[in-house]
């Protein structure tokens, strides 16, 4: 949604960007998270938590990518 002023110069809608802010910051600290379930299930190769872990640890961390893209998209989409 564009918004416009009489001259045809187009505004940043507000409300997407904050949108998108507020998913790009959620998306951070996941990665944080995610990156030390992938490193806890490498160290702990002989122990049945790699076998829960790993799996949980890339569904995570692919979400987490979704969310940086769907943030980063919804900021550019608010200011273009």
């Amino acid at each position: 949604m564009d918004l416009e002023d009489k001259t045809g110069q187009k505004f940043t809608d507000k409300k997407l960007l904050v949108r998108g802010i507020k998913r790009t910051a959620l998306s951070i600290p996941l990665l944080v998270l995610t990156t030390y379930l992938f490193t806890f299930a490498f160290l702990n190769k002989e122990v049945i938590p790699l076998y829960w872990l790993l799996p949980l640890a890339i569904i995570a961390m692919g979400l987490t990518i979704y969310l940086m893209f769907k943030g980063i998209g919804l900021i550019m989409k608010s200011l273009f």
